[in-house]
């Protein structure tokens, strides 16, 4: 990935792809690994309806795996984690 497709809203790894978001607790998570030299980062985007609102927050963690399936469940644990610890102040 370029550059400006990193910095303008590119990505990386399972760009075009539907991803199906996993439901855990009422948010939506939907794994999204960044493939970086190396392997693929911990990343996806947590989701809920909030007062009749969509609020959103994108969650990237500083681990970077081998594989993009690695990255994906190792993604759903840390999100389900930070679900647990933080609830809706994710969105603050």
């Amino acid at each position: 990935m370029s550059l400006f497709g990193k910095l303008f809203g590119g990505k990386g790894a399972g760009a075009g792809k539907e991803v199906k978001p996993e439901l855990y607790e009422g948010f939506r998570i939907y794994p999204e690994p960044v493939r970086e030299a190396g392997g693929y980062r911990v990343n996806a985007r947590i989701e809920k309806d909030v007062g009749g609102m969509l609020r959103s927050h994108q969650m990237v963690r500083a681990d970077v795996v081998s594989s993009e399936d690695e990255a994906r469940e190792i993604t759903l644990r840390k999100a389900q984690s930070f679900i647990d610890q933080m609830g809706e102040r994710i969105f603050s």
